[in-house]
């Protein structure tokens, strides 16, 4: 199974100079919980709701402040002609809840999160395990 069989349509963006006031309102909007960071059209990180909360209102930052100050980078990318098993490895190791997946041109077209596993794939039990080393504590 290709991760194009499992994955959920991304559609939503925002710039490394917006808000996290607007990227959180974006999200409420939405119902999303991370957004793909872009800067002249490439991914250059994503925004989580977790970032917004841990290294944006828990260290007191102006709201208004550009999500490029709290964003995740280094971000995995997979394709989606990639296998689900290897990029559920991927996510195990990593403890990474969600991917985002370009297509073989490298425009995002799709992300694949924890519950695309657990409702998408035709192995329960994968997506369970990849659920169990995610939630390990980090340290």
């Amino acid at each position: 199974m290709q991760l194009q069989d499992v994955m959920t349509p991304q559609l939503e963006y925002i710039s490394q100079n917006e808000s996290m006031i607007h990227a959180a309102r974006m999200m409420r909007e939405h119902d999303i919980g991370m957004l793909p960071v872009l800067e002249e059209n490439q991914i250059v990180g994503v925004v989580t709701d977790r970032d917004i909360v841990t290294r944006g209102l828990a260290d007191a930052i102006d709201p208004e402040t550009p999500v490029s100050r709290i964003m995740t980078t280094g971000v995995e990318l997979r394709y989606t002609d990639d296998d689900v098993d290897e990029a559920a490895k991927l996510m195990e190791q990593q403890q990474i809840r969600r991917l985002l997946v370009l297509d073989r041109t490298e425009r995002s077209v799709g992300v694949v999160s924890l519950g695309d596993l657990a409702t998408r794939s035709d192995q329960t039990q994968l997506s369970g395990e990849v659920l169990e080393e995610v939630s390990q504590p980090t340290h």
